[in-house]
């Protein structure tokens, strides 16, 4: 069985830099992982690339010879992508062993995670290779400034969990920037009558029974809260590897390794 991290969230909210740290956080402690470039539009890279879907296809080989712009070439890669699962894919995989770890480094086109079914594709093909998946989402620290970008930012993660169907982290990522860390921390997790509260004191009078429905929503889906990651921290990237992997179930299986000592010699 071979265990996955999918790495979504907004553009800039730090993926690469989060898959850059958990790869050096892994050489020091020996254990292994592999990350992959699911960006076709990526252009450099401070960790060492195991699949590269440019291989297949780039952004720029598509913006010169289609005449798409970004966002829409970008959907034609992935939709490209998707077309290969069974060849390109397959073949890649085919380089890494069972009981492989690999991490993701997704785009950060929103769409590819809310509706478009490209990534849900790729999951399923990653299922039926006897991979265990997680989606780890980033959303930027410094996005969570008022509860309507914190309310934005759930419905985002919600509309992912729901897409993919998969153990779901969300992550709140730039820790280390923000100024005022208290303002973030009420919101890793809420009440839905604290939210109901202050969204109303945000928005118009006419909107109350919208701002009741969403904080409802966010409250049902209880699954949805925040982990803060301060990449300064050793520590702080260990607890976040430690819960992604027991959300995977990584490790439960291992065999406990029984060392033989040598008789002490009598003096």
């Amino acid at each position: 069985m071979g265990f996955a991290q999918l790495v979504i969230g907004p553009a800039g909210s730090g993926k690469s830099t989060y898959c850059s740290s958990l790869y050096q956080h892994c050489v020091a402690a020996r254990r292994t992982v592999h990350i992959v470039n699911l960006d076709p539009a990526a252009e450099q890279f401070n960790y060492p690339v195991a699949m590269d879907i440019r291989e297949l296809i780039s952004l720029d080989d598509v913006t010169e010879e289609l005449g798409l712009g970004p966002n829409g070439g970008l959907l034609y890669c992935m939709e490209h992508f998707e077309d290969n699962l069974d060849d390109w894919l397959a073949d890649e995989l085919e380089n890494y062993l069972d009981d492989d770890y690999l991490i993701f480094d997704c785009p950060g086109q929103i769409e590819l995670f809310s509706h478009v079914p490209a990534l849900k594709n790729f999951v399923e093909h990653l299922k039926r290779k006897n991979f265990n998946v997680c989606a780890v989402y980033l959303l930027d620290s410094q996005f969570m400034t008022d509860v309507t970008k914190y309310i934005s930012g759930c419905l985002a993660s919600l509309s992912a969990m729901v897409q993919l169907e998969l153990p779901h982290v969300n992550i709140l990522s730039k820790m280390d920037l923000v100024p005022n860390k208290k303002d973030v921390n009420d919101y890793l997790n809420p009440e839905a009558s604290v939210l109901l509260s202050e969204l109303n004191q945000h928005m118009a009078p006419q909107f109350a029974k919208l701002n009741k429905a969403l904080a409802e929503l966010i409250d049902d889906f209880s699954m949805v809260n925040f982990i803060p990651l301060d990449l300064r921290k050793d520590s702080s990237i260990a607890y976040v590897l430690s819960y992604i992997d027991n959300c995977i179930q990584f490790g439960e299986d291992a065999e406990v390794k029984i060392r033989d000592f040598d008789p002490e010699e009598d003096v």
